[in-house]
């Protein structure tokens, strides 16, 4: 399928919260509210534009997006800039045929490009290894509310990055609401 990935613009904002309202609409463990979290992060300092992506189609419409914010993983007086890939969304008739999954890599590679050095993701257990993310619990970074390891996840976006991080993953504000 032809898409074209590109940074969100403003003028994009309502298309993309609805594509993402849309994406969760059917989802068993969601609570519904990604678009109003996407809406919060852009408002916060957690938001970078740069990694704020969408996927167009070839009729310009969004059919998907993904956000990459900053968290911090703090160990007691010592914290560590990290990503939180949180949410990815692909409109319901574009879902299974590897929109996500360009996005993703399309967002990891921005992220790369721009010097951060990890990314923590709560996600499906069997489909974030497959962008390289481990258990988190493998570097002692641990989550701030009680889910299973095998689905809170990290990447180093440079090899060894994690090598010397522990603690727990400290979330903006936008999360919290």
């Amino acid at each position: 399928m032809e898409i074209v990935i590109r940074q969100e613009q403003t003028e994009d904002y309502f298309q993309t919260e609805e594509v993402v309202r849309k994406a969760f609409l059917k989802e068993e463990y969601s609570d519904k509210t990604e678009h109003f979290l996407v809406n919060r992060i852009r408002k916060s300092d957690a938001f970078i534009p740069e990694l704020s992506l969408v996927a167009v189609n070839q009729n310009d419409e969004i059919i998907g997006h993904i956000i990459l914010s900053k968290i911090k993983i703090v160990d007691g007086d010592h914290s560590v800039e990290s990503l939180a890939l949180a949410p990815v969304s692909v409109a319901p008739e574009y879902q299974r045929k590897g929109v996500g999954s360009q996005l993703i890599r399309a967002a990891l590679d921005k992220a790369k490009d721009l010097g951060y050095q990890s990314v923590i993701v709560l996600g499906h257990k069997d489909y974030y290894p497959l962008f390289g993310f481990k258990q988190a619990n493998r570097w002692n970074i641990k989550a701030p509310f009680d889910v299973p390891n095998e689905v809170f996840m990290a990447l180093e976006l440079t090899e060894g990055s994690l090598d010397h991080v522990q603690g727990l993953v400290q979330y903006s504000k936008a999360f919290e609401e």
